[in-house]
């Protein structure tokens, strides 16, 4: 019964969680737009960051609690869902998710680089002080790049007007992702004791699937209105920001560990998989077979981790 209980703790502060990044992300372009941002830096730089604030927020919160295994396992397995599970279903949803000249020629080199150099820094099972550095000099790098090779759209949008309500929801957005990844880390740390698991294995599934929700659901959204861009730029951008900002950021603070799972098969799972990207992607379609063989590799990928297979 103690196990439900803490399951239930488990989804409410997952809840919260991904609806106070909701809010955050919500206010924050309304704010950002009024303010005189261009829509183009508003999507890099706050839509973009916003969907991966869940897995932030968790992972700054692990580092504090002491579980810092959970950190590279929450990126990790992240990156993992939002490939073999959101472009897998996107896929499938669209039939065909086609890549734009833009995504391959950009976007794809980017997040290649991004997860080699990640993979490199975490060879020896941990990312130092200097590690962390590195991985935040190459995200700010990677977002200055992206600002010199997009067209920007000044004066097609129309500014907002703001209330006050646009900064009670920004307050709360941050108060919920505050309050939902404490007990998120909370309930993995006491669900993990109670079933002899590894904390980093849950949240290589259960917090990674969980936090990946904002991307599953944009994504969805954009393969059903046929914006195979919006499907797959969300995910290029949150990938990259994980494996770089994710645990660059706690890295700054605490020495961060990778166990014995998310390193034999979270890192090597996630090199792959990233490799599979990149090669469909520069083939120009996803096909719903790849949808179906990403979904496939994501139940075989689970069934390892667990000892299943």
């Amino acid at each position: 019964m103690l196990v439900l209980f803490w399951v239930g703790v488990f989804v409410i502060s997952l809840v919260i969680l991904v609806k106070g990044a909701d809010w955050l992300l919500e206010s924050a372009e309304k704010i950002g737009l009024a303010v005189g941002l261009s829509s183009f830096t508003v999507g890099v730089v706050i839509v973009g960051l916003g969907t991966s604030l869940p897995e932030l927020f968790s992972s700054l919160m692990a580092m504090l609690r002491g579980v810092n295994e959970i950190v590279a396992a929450n990126a990790i397995g992240s990156n993992i869902a939002n490939i073999l599970l959101v472009v897998g279903v996107a896929a499938i949803i669209s039939k065909k998710l086609t890549v734009t000249k833009d995504l391959i020629d950009l976007d794809l080199p980017l997040l290649t680089i991004s997860t080699v150099i990640f993979a490199i820094a975490a060879w020896d099972r941990q990312i130092s002080l200097r590690e962390s550095i590195l991985l935040l000099v190459v995200y700010l790098i990677y977002l200055g790049y992206t600002f010199m090779s997009r067209e920007d759209d000044d004066g097609k949008i129309k500014k907002p007007k703001l209330k006050m309500m646009d900064f009670v929801w920004l307050g709360a957005g941050v108060i919920g992702l505050v309050i939902g990844a404490k007990y998120l880390i909370d309930s993995v740390i006491k669900i993990s004791e109670m079933l002899s698991l590894a904390p980093a294995v849950v949240s290589l599934v259960a917090v990674a699937f969980g936090t990946s929700l904002p991307e599953l659901l944009v994504s969805i959204k954009a393969a059903l209105n046929h914006k195979p861009e919006v499907a797959l730029g969300n995910i290029f951008g949150s990938n990259v920001f994980n494996i770089l900002v994710v645990i660059g950021i706690p890295g700054l603070f605490s020495r961060l560990q990778l166990d014995e799972k998310t390193f034999t098969i979270g890192l090597p799972v996630m090199a792959v998989t990233t490799l599979i990207f990149v090669i469909s992607g520069i083939s120009k379609r996803i096909h719903v077979w790849e949808g179906a063989m990403y979904l496939a590799v994501y139940l075989f990928f689970i069934g390892k981790l667990f000892g299943f297979l």
